[in-house]
C-alpha cells in the first residue's frame, strides 16, 4: 500500500491548526473567568464601601464638627479616573490643587498664564459644594525656566511677583477661600531659605506677598505654609517670630499651615503640636493641617501592624486639631496610595494615605471616622 506524502502533510497541518485553536480558546476562557472574578471582587469591595459611605463619610462628619477635611488633587487621575473623582466628592469637603496652581504650571511666560487645570478644579469644587485651598503663590521651587535663567533687577523681580499674585488671586476672587501665600521660606535652623525672591528682592518679599494677595482678594484668608515645624523647635520658633512680627505690623496674615509629612517610626509629638497651635492662636492665627501623610515603610511589624500604627498617628493629629478652636482643617496630601508622591520621592514602596490602591478605606480612614464621631477610645 502506497502512502501519499501530500495527504500526510495535510493531515498533520490540519491537526496542528485544530490543536492551536483549542489551546487559544481554552486560554481565552480562563482569562475571561479570571477577569470576571477580579472585576467582581473589586466591585464587591466597592459596593461594601458604598453602602458604608452612604451613611458615614468623612465629609458629613467633619461638617458637623465645623472643620474642613480635604485632599490634594492630581490632574491626571482627576481627568481620567471617575472613581477618583467620586471618592473626592463623597469623602472631602475641600480640595487643594497638588500641582496645578504652582508657579511653573500657571505661568509659562512672563505674560502667559495657563488657567485650564485650575479652572477645572474650582468648577468641580463649586459643583460639589467644596472649598478650595489655593497652593501656592510664592515658593522657591517649581519655577519656570524663563524665570530661573533670566537676568533680573530687583525692580523686575518685584514686578514679576506682584503681577503673578495679583493675576492669580484676582482670577479666583470669591472662589478660593484660603491661600498658601508663602511656602517653605524658613530653613531647619531657623534662617531664611535661599530663594530667587530672597536674593533678588530681599526678606521683605514675604510681607509684600501677603499685602498683594490681600489687595487682590480682601476676603481670602492667607497662610504661611511649611514642613518640619509642627511641634516646638528652632524652625517652629522662627516661624512663630516671623508671623508674630507680621501681625504686629498689621500685615494681612490669617494663619499657618502645618504640612505634617510624618511616619510611624518617629511620628510628630501631639503635645508639642498642641502647644504650637495654642501659641499661634494667641496671636489670633488659625492653623490648618495642610499636607498630611504617614509613611509606614520604616516601621516595625507586619503590614497589618504598620497600618494600625498609621491609623493611630492620623487619629492623634485629628484629635489635636479638634481640641484646638483655631485648628480649622486637616488635608491629606493625596487621596489613595497609588497617587502619592512618597514612593517616587523616597524611591521605595509605601502606603501613606487613607485609601489603598483600589480605593478601599484603610484603618487610618476608620480612625478618622471614629474620632469625628467621638467614638474612639
Amino acid at each position: 500500500m502506497r502512502i501519499n506524502k501530500k495527504w500526510i502533510l495535510f493531515t498533520i497541518l490540519l491537526l496542528t491548526v485544530i490543536l492551536t485553536v483549542f489551546v487559544w480558546k481554552t486560554e481565552l476562557i480562563l482569562s475571561n473567568k479570571t477577569e470576571i472574578v477580579n472585576t467582581t471582587e473589586i466591585q464587591d469591595n466597592q459596593n461594601v464601601y458604598n453602602r458604608k459611605a452612604a451613611n458615614t463619610n468623612l465629609r458629613s462628619l467633619a461638617q458637623k464638627q465645623g472643620i474642613e477635611v480635604g485632599a490634594a488633587v492630581l490632574m491626571t487621575p482627576f481627568k481620567e479616573d471617575s472613581t477618583y473623582r467620586e471618592l473626592l466628592a463623597r469623602e472631602f469637603n475641600s480640595l487643594t490643587p497638588e500641582n496645578a496652581m504652582k508657579f511653573s504650571r500657571m505661568r509659562r511666560g512672563r505674560d502667559e498664564y495657563k488657567f485650564k487645570n485650575a479652572n477645572a478644579l474650582v468648577t468641580f469644587a463649586k459643583e460639589h459644594q467644596m472649598q478650595v485651598h489655593g497652593h501656592t503663590l510664592v515658593w522657591y521651587k517649581k519655577l519656570p525656566s524663563w524665570l530661573k535663567e533670566g537676568e533680573w533687577t530687583r525692580e523686575d523681580l518685584t514686578d514679576i511677583l506682584r503681577q503673578h499674585i495679583y493675576t492669580v488671586v484676582s482670577r479666583f476672587r470669591g472662589e478660593i477661600a484660603t491661600w498658601d501665600v508663602v511656602n517653605e521660606a524658613i530653613e531647619s535652623d531657623g534662617s531664611l531659605r535661599e530663594a530667587i525672591w530672597l536674593k533678588g528682592i530681599g526678606p521683605e518679599y514675604i510681607e509684600m506677598a501677603f499685602r498683594w494677595a490681600h489687595e487682590a482678594d480682601p476676603q481670602a484668608k492667607l497662610f504661611y505654609n511649611d514642613y518640619g515645624a509642627e511641634g516646638l523647635g528652632k524652625k517652629s520658633n522662627a516661624i512663630y517670630e516671623l508671623v508674630k512680627n507680621l501681625r504686629q505690623r498689621n500685615v494681612p496674615i490669617h494663619g499657618v499651615g502645618f504640612q505634617m509629612h510624618t511616619n510611624i517610626k518617629n511620628p510628630r509629638n501631639p503635645e508639642k503640636i498642641a502647644a504650637n497651635i495654642k501659641r499661634l492662636g494667641e496671636l489670633g492665627l488659625e492653623v490648618r493641617i495642610t499636607e498630611m501623610d504617614v509613611r509606614i515603610y520604616n516601621g516595625e511589624g507586619t503590614t497589618e501592624e504598620k497600618l494600625a500604627a498609621q491609623a493611630e498617628v492620623y487619629r492623634k493629629i485629628l484629635r489635636v486639631c479638634l481640641d484646638a478652636p483655631n485648628c480649622k482643617a486637616l488635608t491629606t496630601w493625596g487621596i489613595s496610595d497609588n497617587y502619592s508622591w512618597i514612593p517616587d520621592f523616597f524611591e521605595r514602596p509605601d502606603s501613606p494615605l487613607l485609601f489603598d490602591e483600589s480605593y478601599r478605606p484603610k484603618p487610618a480612614y476608620d480612625a478618622l471616622v471614629e474620632e469625628l464621631q467621638g467614638t474612639s477610645k
